[in-house]
């Protein structure tokens, strides 16, 4: 189990919280089945908000909660649900969190993982609503068929910390290279948890990609990963690669404001300010390959953008980037290659460029954004061609293109 990390605070790149929720509502996260609903339905735990609590909220069936839970078991056995994952990849670690559930949440937990193929499942029966009921034996009979008993234990039965009644977090770590699309989580007996969140990256079947479009290689949902950055006060930079467009500033990454700036800022002929330092964030790409377009949203960031921003890139193998890691990504120079220049940038707009590549072989496995001075970005998307495919391609020459976005085209 981790540490909760604390707002404000800059949290070590390899913390898996800063990872996408795979089984989230918002990435396409869907309850399959649960034993029982009765108080609150399972829908609960995958929502993308915070949990609350309504101290005076009550339905027909007992206190509101905003949560799974379940009836006080009184015959044999014990709850569970099954989850399918809106990204499907690895697993890094879990957050059951049972905030707000004094007194009512389970003893203990399990949790179990499988990789189903999509096309061999049973069609589900659809759960409409579901406070006040229990699975119907039809119901049971169709999830029998997924055989989710026998499924790989990621957490084997582990006893619950209740900790703060209004942020009450258990944090356990997973250790699996597996690819997972579906988790079970086995209450003991029974009782409630607020939100179960299933930290990872995807992973994507580079087999099957069309040769003659581009993908967005740095995507968390593929597999792209933050692996350094200067500064998060904000926002950490996963944020950036992730699905869909942002919803505020809290989906982006944000910077403290430099305390190096001059006392007057000055910019030079091109309208660039004058600062003597940047921010920066560095990726690991889901696939090495070669990247042909670069958007740089700062969608939401009205006040905070960055003045401008620039994009390189260098090959580096497992080793190169653990040692890279230790010195603060403080490579040579030369290791890196320019892939967009020193850019203005505008607030609250999405930019498109073409990135600087040269040849269609020039292939890249790690990216790092710079933005000067200081502020936020909401998504990084780096747009390309898998390395098995761009061997496949005609050698070309992009000519550099610079097109903004209008806001609200952005949003779309």
């Amino acid at each position: 189990m981790a540490d909760t990390p604390q707002e404000g605070k800059i949290t070590r790149f390899l913390d898996f919280t800063q990872l996408v929720d795979m089984a989230c509502e918002a990435v396409g996260g869907k309850i399959l089945f649960a034993t029982d609903d009765f108080f609150a339905p399972a829908e609960n735990l995958i929502k993308s908000c915070s949990p609350t609590f309504k101290e005076h909220e009550y339905t027909e069936f007992g206190k509101w909660m905003d949560g799974w839970e379940t009836r006080r078991k009184r015959v044999p056995g014990h709850d569970w649900c099954v989850i399918r994952l809106g990204i499907e990849g690895i697993i890094r670690g879990f957050d059951v969190d049972i905030s707000h559930f004094t007194g009512n949440h389970p003893p203990r937990v399990s949790i179990q993982a499988a990789n189903l193929e999509e096309d061999k499942l049973p069609e589900m029966l659809p759960r409409g609503v579901r406070t006040g009921t229990a699975a119907s034996p039809e119901e049971f009979d169709v999830i029998a068929e997924l055989h989710s008993d026998a499924w790989s234990y990621l957490v084997p039965m582990t006893e619950l910390k209740p900790g703060n009644p209004t942020s009450s977090h258990n944090y356990f770590l997973v250790n699996s290279q597996q690819r997972w699309t579906h988790v079970r989580l086995n209450i003991f007996p029974d009782g409630g948890i607020a939100r179960l969140r299933v930290y990872g990256t995807g992973q994507r079947d580079w087999v099957a990609t069309d040769p003659k479009e581009p993908v967005d290689l740095v995507a968390i949902a593929f597999g792209g990963v933050c692996v350094g950055f200067s500064n998060a006060h904000f926002g950490h930079p996963n944020n950036m690669i992730g699905v869909g467009r942002a919803k505020s500033t809290a989906d982006g990454w944000e910077t403290a404001r430099r305390l190096d700036r001059p006392p007057v800022l000055e910019a030079d002929a091109n309208g660039l300010l004058l600062v003597p330092g940047c921010e920066w964030a560095v990726f690991r790409l889901a696939h090495p390959g070669v990247i042909t377009q670069i958007e740089v949203d700062t969608k939401h960031f009205k006040g905070n953008s960055p003045d401008n921003c620039k994009v390189d890139g260098c090959v580096l193998t497992t080793q190169e980037e653990e040692d890279a890691a230790k010195c603060q990504w403080l490579l040579p120079a030369t290791k890196w290659k320019p892939l967009l220049p020193v850019t203005k940038l505008l607030p609250n707009q999405s930019h498109l460029f073409d990135s600087l590549t040269l040849e269609l072989q020039d292939v890249i496995t790690h990216a790092r954004l710079s933005i000067a001075p200081d502020g936020g970005v909401s998504r990084l998307r780096l747009l390309g061609f898998p390395s098995s495919i761009c061997l496949l391609r005609p050698r070309e020459k992009p000519t550099l293109r610079f097109a903004v976005k209008a806001a609200f085209k952005a949003s779309l």
